[in-house]
Protein backbone atom coordinates (compact mmCIF):
# COMPACT_ATOMS: atom_id res chain seq x y z
CA UNK A 1 0.00 0.00 0.00
CA UNK A 2 1.42 3.31 -1.01
CA UNK A 3 1.62 5.62 1.93
CA UNK A 4 0.67 9.19 1.31
CA UNK A 5 2.68 12.37 2.77
CA UNK A 6 0.21 14.30 5.49
CA UNK A 7 1.92 17.37 3.87
CA UNK A 8 3.86 18.82 1.21
CA UNK A 9 5.33 21.14 3.16
CA UNK A 10 8.17 18.78 4.46
CA UNK A 11 9.13 18.15 0.99
CA UNK A 12 12.25 19.84 -0.17
CA UNK A 13 13.32 20.89 -3.54
CA UNK A 14 16.71 20.95 -4.85
CA UNK A 15 17.65 21.23 -8.23
CA UNK A 16 21.14 18.95 -8.08
CA UNK A 17 20.26 16.04 -10.24
CA UNK A 18 22.56 16.74 -13.74
CA UNK A 19 21.20 13.37 -14.47
CA UNK A 20 17.38 13.88 -15.10
CA UNK A 21 16.06 14.56 -18.51
CA UNK A 22 12.91 17.38 -18.97
CA UNK A 23 10.45 15.92 -21.66
CA UNK A 24 12.27 12.28 -22.17
CA UNK A 25 9.75 11.76 -24.35
CA UNK A 26 11.86 14.06 -26.44
CA UNK A 27 13.63 11.00 -27.53
CA UNK A 28 11.07 9.16 -30.02
CA UNK A 29 11.17 13.37 -31.89
CA UNK A 30 14.91 13.02 -31.93
CA UNK A 31 15.10 9.67 -33.10
CA UNK A 32 12.68 10.37 -36.07
CA UNK A 33 14.99 13.40 -36.78
CA UNK A 34 18.08 11.13 -37.33
CA UNK A 35 16.48 9.01 -39.33
CA UNK A 36 15.42 11.71 -41.91
CA UNK A 37 19.30 12.74 -41.64
CA UNK A 38 17.74 16.66 -40.39
CA UNK A 39 20.48 18.14 -39.37
CA UNK A 40 23.22 17.20 -42.53
CA UNK A 41 20.20 18.28 -44.67
CA UNK A 42 19.81 21.39 -43.29
CA UNK A 43 23.55 22.03 -43.18
CA UNK A 44 24.21 21.00 -46.72
CA UNK A 45 20.93 23.28 -47.87
CA UNK A 46 20.96 26.42 -45.67
CA UNK A 47 24.11 28.47 -46.62
CA UNK A 48 24.80 31.58 -44.12
CA UNK A 49 28.83 30.88 -44.21
CA UNK A 50 30.45 34.45 -43.42
CA UNK A 51 27.47 35.70 -41.37
CA UNK A 52 27.57 36.35 -37.90
CA UNK A 53 25.53 33.44 -36.28
CA UNK A 54 25.38 31.57 -39.56
CA UNK A 55 27.76 28.67 -38.65
CA UNK A 56 25.95 25.06 -37.81
CA UNK A 57 22.31 25.58 -39.17
CA UNK A 58 21.58 22.00 -38.42
CA UNK A 59 21.95 21.85 -35.10
CA UNK A 60 20.39 25.56 -34.21
CA UNK A 61 17.11 24.80 -36.72
CA UNK A 62 16.69 21.40 -34.43
CA UNK A 63 17.33 22.83 -31.26
CA UNK A 64 14.61 25.23 -32.02
CA UNK A 65 12.21 22.54 -33.48
CA UNK A 66 13.12 20.08 -30.29
CA UNK A 67 12.15 22.63 -28.02
CA UNK A 68 8.87 24.43 -29.70
CA UNK A 69 7.82 20.35 -30.17
CA UNK A 70 8.75 20.63 -25.92
CA UNK A 71 6.29 24.00 -26.01
CA UNK A 72 8.65 26.37 -26.73
CA UNK A 73 6.73 30.25 -27.93
CA UNK A 74 9.75 32.26 -27.25
CA UNK A 75 13.52 32.19 -28.49
CA UNK A 76 14.25 31.96 -24.26
CA UNK A 77 12.81 28.84 -24.02
CA UNK A 78 14.99 26.70 -25.92
CA UNK A 79 16.97 27.00 -22.35
CA UNK A 80 14.73 23.91 -21.27
CA UNK A 81 16.34 21.51 -23.41
CA UNK A 82 19.93 22.23 -21.80
CA UNK A 83 18.27 21.58 -18.37
CA UNK A 84 19.98 18.55 -17.13
CA UNK A 85 20.86 15.59 -19.48
CA UNK A 86 17.88 16.58 -22.31
CA UNK A 87 20.28 17.02 -24.49
CA UNK A 88 21.72 13.54 -24.25
CA UNK A 89 18.49 12.41 -25.70
CA UNK A 90 18.42 14.80 -28.57
CA UNK A 91 21.43 13.47 -30.58
CA UNK A 92 22.93 16.83 -31.26
CA UNK A 93 24.04 19.66 -29.58
CA UNK A 94 22.08 22.27 -27.85
CA UNK A 95 22.58 25.93 -28.53
CA UNK A 96 21.83 28.89 -25.81
CA UNK A 97 19.00 31.12 -26.43
CA UNK A 98 21.09 34.55 -27.12
CA UNK A 99 23.22 31.85 -29.88
CA UNK A 100 19.58 31.17 -31.62
CA UNK A 101 18.34 34.93 -31.72
CA UNK A 102 21.63 35.55 -33.68
CA UNK A 103 20.53 33.16 -36.42
CA UNK A 104 17.34 33.98 -37.45
CA UNK A 105 18.64 37.28 -37.16
CA UNK A 106 21.05 35.73 -39.97
CA UNK A 107 18.93 35.17 -42.20
CA UNK A 108 18.27 36.74 -45.55
CA UNK A 109 14.91 36.50 -47.76
CA UNK A 110 17.40 34.33 -50.03
CA UNK A 111 18.28 32.05 -47.00
CA UNK A 112 14.68 31.73 -46.04
CA UNK A 113 13.82 30.13 -49.30
CA UNK A 114 16.52 27.40 -48.53
CA UNK A 115 15.10 26.96 -45.30
CA UNK A 116 11.82 26.46 -47.45
CA UNK A 117 13.49 23.95 -49.57
CA UNK A 118 14.66 22.19 -46.25
CA UNK A 119 11.21 21.55 -45.46
CA UNK A 120 10.01 20.36 -49.06
CA UNK A 121 13.17 17.69 -49.24
CA UNK A 122 12.28 16.74 -45.58
CA UNK A 123 8.81 15.80 -46.50
CA UNK A 124 10.39 13.84 -49.43
CA UNK A 125 12.24 11.82 -46.87
CA UNK A 126 8.90 11.38 -44.65
CA UNK A 127 6.63 10.47 -47.32
CA UNK A 128 9.32 8.00 -48.48
CA UNK A 129 9.16 6.27 -45.63
CA UNK A 130 5.85 5.63 -45.59
CA UNK A 131 3.89 8.70 -44.36
CA UNK A 132 2.89 10.05 -48.04
CA UNK A 133 -0.26 9.28 -50.09
CA UNK A 134 1.39 7.52 -52.66
CA UNK A 135 -0.83 6.81 -55.78
CA UNK A 136 -4.06 7.94 -53.43
CA UNK A 137 -6.24 11.07 -54.30
CA UNK A 138 -4.79 14.01 -52.24
CA UNK A 139 -7.24 16.99 -50.86
CA UNK A 140 -5.28 20.30 -49.87
CA UNK A 141 -6.55 23.32 -47.75
CA UNK A 142 -4.94 26.28 -48.93
CA UNK A 143 -5.85 29.63 -46.68
CA UNK A 144 -4.37 32.37 -44.61
CA UNK A 145 -4.04 33.33 -40.78
CA UNK A 146 -3.00 36.51 -38.64
CA UNK A 147 -0.27 35.93 -36.24
CA UNK A 148 -1.20 39.00 -34.12
CA UNK A 149 1.74 40.56 -32.64
CA UNK A 150 2.12 43.52 -29.93
CA UNK A 151 4.91 45.59 -31.09
CA UNK A 152 4.42 48.17 -33.81
CA UNK A 153 8.26 48.41 -34.73
CA UNK A 154 8.26 44.70 -35.51
CA UNK A 155 9.81 45.01 -39.38
CA UNK A 156 6.63 43.98 -41.79
CA UNK A 157 3.89 44.03 -39.42
CA UNK A 158 1.05 45.98 -40.33
CA UNK A 159 -3.23 45.66 -40.03
CA UNK A 160 -5.18 43.82 -42.92
CA UNK A 161 -8.88 42.81 -43.12
CA UNK A 162 -9.39 42.18 -39.67
CA UNK A 163 -8.00 44.85 -38.26
CA UNK A 164 -5.39 42.93 -36.21
CA UNK A 165 -1.58 44.11 -36.17
CA UNK A 166 0.61 41.14 -36.99
CA UNK A 167 1.86 39.15 -39.93
CA UNK A 168 -0.38 37.61 -42.61
CA UNK A 169 0.99 33.75 -44.10
CA UNK A 170 0.02 31.67 -46.61
CA UNK A 171 -0.21 28.07 -45.98
CA UNK A 172 -0.95 24.71 -47.30
CA UNK A 173 -2.24 21.47 -45.36
CA UNK A 174 -2.90 18.12 -45.81
CA UNK A 175 -6.47 17.58 -45.30
CA UNK A 176 -6.03 13.81 -43.79
CA UNK A 177 -3.10 14.35 -41.33
CA UNK A 178 -2.70 17.88 -40.97
CA UNK A 179 0.85 17.86 -42.14
CA UNK A 180 2.16 21.74 -43.62
CA UNK A 181 2.99 21.04 -46.81
CA UNK A 182 4.15 24.62 -47.82
CA UNK A 183 4.13 27.77 -46.11
CA UNK A 184 5.22 31.56 -46.85
CA UNK A 185 5.33 34.75 -44.45
CA UNK A 186 3.62 37.62 -45.98
CA UNK A 187 3.78 41.23 -44.03
CA UNK A 188 0.29 42.35 -42.49
CA UNK A 189 -1.01 44.27 -45.08
CA UNK A 190 -0.86 41.50 -47.19
CA UNK A 191 -3.79 40.96 -49.48
CA UNK A 192 -5.04 37.35 -49.27
CA UNK A 193 -4.27 36.68 -53.01
CA UNK A 194 -1.16 38.05 -52.70
CA UNK A 195 2.04 35.55 -54.51
CA UNK A 196 -0.81 33.23 -54.34
CA UNK A 197 -0.35 32.13 -57.72
CA UNK A 198 3.22 30.86 -57.23
CA UNK A 199 2.91 29.40 -54.32
CA UNK A 200 0.45 26.92 -56.30
CA UNK A 201 2.67 26.12 -58.28
CA UNK A 202 5.76 25.59 -55.53
CA UNK A 203 3.08 23.68 -54.13
CA UNK A 204 2.63 21.30 -56.91
CA UNK A 205 5.89 20.68 -57.80
CA UNK A 206 7.00 19.89 -53.93
CA UNK A 207 3.88 17.22 -53.69
CA UNK A 208 4.98 15.80 -57.46
CA UNK A 209 8.49 15.34 -56.13
CA UNK A 210 7.74 14.08 -52.77
CA UNK A 211 5.94 10.78 -54.77
CA UNK A 212 2.41 11.94 -54.43
CA UNK A 213 1.77 11.09 -58.03
CA UNK A 214 -2.34 10.70 -57.40
CA UNK A 215 -5.43 13.16 -58.02
CA UNK A 216 -4.78 16.69 -56.85
CA UNK A 217 -7.67 19.06 -55.31
CA UNK A 218 -7.28 22.19 -53.51
CA UNK A 219 -10.11 23.82 -51.30
CA UNK A 220 -9.78 27.25 -51.18
CA UNK A 221 -12.27 30.56 -49.15
CA UNK A 222 -13.25 33.22 -50.94
CA UNK A 223 -10.13 35.56 -50.32
CA UNK A 224 -8.57 33.29 -53.22
CA UNK A 225 -11.02 33.35 -55.93
CA UNK A 226 -9.54 34.74 -59.20
CA UNK A 227 -10.14 33.49 -62.89
CA UNK A 228 -6.23 33.15 -62.73
CA UNK A 229 -5.63 31.17 -60.15
CA UNK A 230 -8.10 29.14 -61.45
CA UNK A 231 -6.08 28.85 -64.66
CA UNK A 232 -3.17 28.24 -62.61
CA UNK A 233 -4.79 25.15 -61.14
CA UNK A 234 -6.34 24.28 -64.79
CA UNK A 235 -2.58 24.31 -66.07
CA UNK A 236 -1.30 21.78 -63.37
CA UNK A 237 -4.17 19.57 -63.77
CA UNK A 238 -5.82 20.28 -60.47
CA UNK A 239 -9.25 20.02 -59.08
CA UNK A 240 -10.47 22.48 -57.37
CA UNK A 241 -13.23 24.03 -54.88
CA UNK A 242 -13.56 27.99 -54.66
CA UNK A 243 -15.74 29.78 -52.45
CA UNK A 244 -17.22 32.85 -53.90
CA UNK A 245 -18.31 36.22 -52.89
CA UNK A 246 -22.08 36.19 -53.07
CA UNK A 247 -22.35 40.22 -53.05
CA UNK A 248 -20.82 40.27 -56.36
CA UNK A 249 -23.25 41.63 -59.28
CA UNK A 250 -22.14 38.25 -61.46
CA UNK A 251 -22.66 35.71 -58.91
CA UNK A 252 -26.25 37.74 -57.03
CA UNK A 253 -27.81 37.62 -60.68
CA UNK A 254 -26.66 33.60 -61.00
CA UNK A 255 -28.11 32.75 -57.52
CA UNK A 256 -31.57 34.65 -58.48
CA UNK A 257 -31.88 32.52 -61.60
CA UNK A 258 -32.22 29.58 -59.92
CA UNK A 259 -35.72 28.14 -59.50
CA UNK A 260 -37.48 27.55 -56.34
CA UNK A 261 -38.25 23.89 -57.46
CA UNK A 262 -34.03 22.83 -57.84
CA UNK A 263 -33.38 23.61 -54.40
CA UNK A 264 -32.72 20.20 -52.19
CA UNK A 265 -32.60 20.00 -48.62
CA UNK A 266 -29.72 18.71 -47.08
CA UNK A 267 -29.55 17.76 -43.10
CA UNK A 268 -28.38 20.94 -40.77
CA UNK A 269 -28.22 22.25 -37.58
CA UNK A 270 -31.01 22.22 -35.11
CA UNK A 271 -33.05 25.38 -35.10
CA UNK A 272 -31.90 25.71 -39.01
CA UNK A 273 -32.67 25.14 -42.80
CA UNK A 274 -30.18 24.59 -45.63
CA UNK A 275 -30.58 23.69 -49.31
CA UNK A 276 -28.24 22.99 -51.80
CA UNK A 277 -28.64 23.60 -55.86
CA UNK A 278 -26.46 24.70 -58.61
CA UNK A 279 -26.12 26.17 -61.98
CA UNK A 280 -23.82 27.71 -64.99
CA UNK A 281 -21.58 30.61 -63.92
CA UNK A 282 -20.06 32.46 -66.98
CA UNK A 283 -17.35 35.51 -66.97
CA UNK A 284 -15.83 37.31 -69.37
CA UNK A 285 -16.15 38.61 -72.94
CA UNK A 286 -15.10 36.79 -76.29
CA UNK A 287 -11.86 34.53 -76.11
CA UNK A 288 -11.83 34.99 -72.30
CA UNK A 289 -15.42 33.84 -71.92
CA UNK A 290 -15.44 30.76 -69.60
CA UNK A 291 -18.64 28.87 -67.90
CA UNK A 292 -17.80 26.95 -64.53
CA UNK A 293 -20.18 25.06 -62.18
CA UNK A 294 -21.48 27.06 -59.31
CA UNK A 295 -23.06 25.22 -56.20
CA UNK A 296 -24.98 27.32 -54.03
CA UNK A 297 -26.25 26.87 -50.35
CA UNK A 298 -28.58 28.70 -48.52
CA UNK A 299 -29.45 28.47 -44.88
CA UNK A 300 -32.34 30.15 -42.66
CA UNK A 301 -33.09 29.82 -39.15
CA UNK A 302 -36.22 28.41 -38.65
CA UNK A 303 -36.92 28.94 -35.00
CA UNK A 304 -39.86 30.77 -34.22
CA UNK A 305 -39.67 31.35 -30.27
CA UNK A 306 -38.46 35.23 -31.83
CA UNK A 307 -39.56 37.12 -34.88
CA UNK A 308 -37.03 37.50 -37.24
CA UNK A 309 -36.27 40.97 -38.39
CA UNK A 310 -34.38 39.52 -41.73
CA UNK A 311 -36.17 36.24 -42.06
CA UNK A 312 -34.10 35.88 -45.75
CA UNK A 313 -32.26 33.28 -46.84
CA UNK A 314 -28.23 33.50 -46.69
CA UNK A 315 -26.19 32.03 -49.26
CA UNK A 316 -23.05 30.22 -49.46
CA UNK A 317 -21.38 29.79 -52.87
CA UNK A 318 -18.52 27.90 -54.20
CA UNK A 319 -17.42 27.41 -58.18
CA UNK A 320 -15.64 23.47 -58.95
CA UNK A 321 -14.98 21.40 -61.47
CA UNK A 322 -15.86 18.50 -59.50
CA UNK A 323 -18.21 15.98 -61.18
CA UNK A 324 -20.81 14.38 -58.91
CA UNK A 325 -23.94 15.59 -57.08
CA UNK A 326 -24.22 19.03 -55.70
CA UNK A 327 -25.18 17.66 -51.94
CA UNK A 328 -21.92 15.66 -51.97
CA UNK A 329 -19.38 18.34 -53.61
CA UNK A 330 -20.87 20.64 -50.92
CA UNK A 331 -20.33 18.37 -48.05
CA UNK A 332 -17.22 17.92 -49.24
CA UNK A 333 -16.23 21.55 -49.58
CA UNK A 334 -17.39 22.50 -46.04
CA UNK A 335 -14.98 19.83 -45.04
CA UNK A 336 -12.50 22.95 -45.80
CA UNK A 337 -13.24 23.94 -42.38
CA UNK A 338 -10.42 21.41 -41.16
CA UNK A 339 -7.54 23.30 -42.73
CA UNK A 340 -8.65 25.90 -39.32
CA UNK A 341 -8.04 22.90 -36.77
CA UNK A 342 -4.28 22.79 -38.21
CA UNK A 343 -4.23 26.25 -38.04
CA UNK A 344 -4.96 26.40 -34.88
CA UNK A 345 -2.61 23.45 -33.45
CA UNK A 346 0.40 25.32 -35.53
CA UNK A 347 -0.49 28.52 -33.49
CA UNK A 348 -1.04 26.81 -29.99
CA UNK A 349 1.20 23.41 -30.49
CA UNK A 350 4.19 24.86 -32.99
CA UNK A 351 5.19 28.09 -31.15
CA UNK A 352 3.17 30.33 -33.69
CA UNK A 353 0.57 31.79 -31.80
CA UNK A 354 3.27 35.48 -32.45
CA UNK A 355 6.40 35.66 -33.64
CA UNK A 356 9.06 36.45 -31.39
CA UNK A 357 11.90 38.88 -33.30
CA UNK A 358 11.34 42.26 -34.59
CA UNK A 359 13.33 41.04 -38.03
CA UNK A 360 11.17 40.01 -41.17
CA UNK A 361 13.30 37.40 -42.31
CA UNK A 362 13.58 36.05 -38.89
CA UNK A 363 10.11 35.70 -38.17
CA UNK A 364 10.06 34.17 -42.07
CA UNK A 365 12.56 31.75 -40.54
CA UNK A 366 10.71 30.90 -36.89
CA UNK A 367 7.58 30.21 -39.05
CA UNK A 368 9.15 27.47 -41.39
CA UNK A 369 10.64 26.06 -38.05
CA UNK A 370 7.46 26.19 -36.51
CA UNK A 371 6.21 23.98 -39.55
CA UNK A 372 9.01 21.57 -39.49
CA UNK A 373 8.02 20.84 -35.79
CA UNK A 374 4.55 20.23 -36.47
CA UNK A 375 5.22 18.19 -39.15
CA UNK A 376 7.88 16.21 -36.97
CA UNK A 377 4.90 15.57 -34.71
CA UNK A 378 2.49 14.63 -36.97
CA UNK A 379 5.57 12.26 -38.93
CA UNK A 380 6.11 10.64 -35.50
CA UNK A 381 2.69 9.79 -34.55
CA UNK A 382 2.37 8.31 -38.41
CA UNK A 383 5.60 6.49 -38.87
CA UNK A 384 5.19 5.28 -34.97
CA UNK A 385 2.18 3.32 -35.33
CA UNK A 386 0.45 5.10 -32.42
CA UNK A 387 -2.59 6.83 -34.65
CA UNK A 388 -5.79 5.40 -34.64
CA UNK A 389 -7.56 5.31 -37.90
CA UNK A 390 -8.72 9.10 -38.73
CA UNK A 391 -8.06 10.21 -34.73
CA UNK A 392 -6.75 13.75 -35.29
CA UNK A 393 -3.00 14.60 -34.05
CA UNK A 394 -2.96 17.28 -31.59
CA UNK A 395 0.06 18.75 -30.91
CA UNK A 396 -0.83 19.00 -27.34
CA UNK A 397 -2.57 16.13 -26.69
CA UNK A 398 0.77 14.30 -28.11
CA UNK A 399 3.19 16.73 -25.89
CA UNK A 400 0.74 15.29 -22.93
CA UNK A 401 1.17 11.74 -23.72
CA UNK A 402 4.47 11.41 -24.96
CA UNK A 403 6.98 14.50 -24.50
CA UNK A 404 5.86 15.86 -21.00
CA UNK A 405 7.32 12.54 -19.09
CA UNK A 406 10.49 13.16 -16.47
CA UNK A 407 13.24 10.29 -16.78
CA UNK A 408 16.72 9.91 -15.90
CA UNK A 409 19.82 8.41 -17.27
CA UNK A 410 21.55 5.80 -15.94
CA UNK A 411 24.72 3.51 -17.07
CA UNK A 412 24.54 0.18 -16.80
CA UNK A 413 27.57 -2.82 -17.63
CA UNK A 414 28.53 0.25 -20.12
CA UNK A 415 24.67 0.81 -21.88
CA UNK A 416 22.62 3.79 -21.08
CA UNK A 417 19.68 3.74 -20.02
CA UNK A 418 16.14 6.24 -19.64
CA UNK A 419 14.36 5.27 -16.72
CA UNK A 420 11.05 6.56 -16.83
CA UNK A 421 7.66 6.96 -14.35
CA UNK A 422 5.89 3.52 -13.75
CA UNK A 423 2.31 3.47 -14.18
CA UNK A 424 2.76 6.03 -16.93
CA UNK A 425 -0.81 6.11 -19.01
CA UNK A 426 0.59 5.75 -22.26
CA UNK A 427 3.74 4.22 -21.58
CA UNK A 428 2.83 1.92 -24.54
CA UNK A 429 1.93 4.31 -26.86
CA UNK A 430 5.83 5.51 -26.31
CA UNK A 431 7.71 2.20 -26.52
CA UNK A 432 6.00 1.62 -29.58
CA UNK A 433 6.45 4.50 -31.05
CA UNK A 434 10.22 4.62 -30.57
CA UNK A 435 10.78 0.65 -31.03
CA UNK A 436 8.53 1.27 -34.60
CA UNK A 437 10.78 4.62 -35.73
CA UNK A 438 13.99 2.37 -34.66
CA UNK A 439 13.20 0.22 -37.50
CA UNK A 440 13.14 3.13 -40.19
CA UNK A 441 15.66 3.11 -42.90
CA UNK A 442 17.85 6.25 -42.42
CA UNK A 443 17.97 8.15 -45.01
CA UNK A 444 21.14 8.70 -47.70
CA UNK A 445 23.71 10.86 -46.40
Amino acid sequence: MTRVSQTIDRIDAIFDDSNLVANAGLLAFATLSQRLGLEVLIDSMVRLMGRVGGAHPGRKVLTLAHAIIAGATHIDHVDVLRAGSTERVLGHRVMAPSTIGTFLRSFSFGHVRQLEAVIGRALERAWALGAGPGTAPLVIDVDSTICEVAGKNKHGAGYGYTKVLGYHPILATRADTGEVLHARMRKGQANTQRGARRFIDELVARIRRAGATGELTMRFDAGFWSNDTIKVLNRHQVRYTMAVRCGTKGIAAAIAGIDETEWVDIDYTPGGRAQVAECAYTTGTGKQRVTRRLIVRRTRLVETTQQRLFPDWRHHAFLTDLTGDAVEVDRFHRQHAVVELAIRDLKDGAGLEHVPSGNFHANSAWLQTAVLAHNLIRWTVHLGGVRVGDELTVARTMRTRLVAMPGRLVNRAGRTTLRLPTRWPWADTFTTALDTLRLLRPAPA
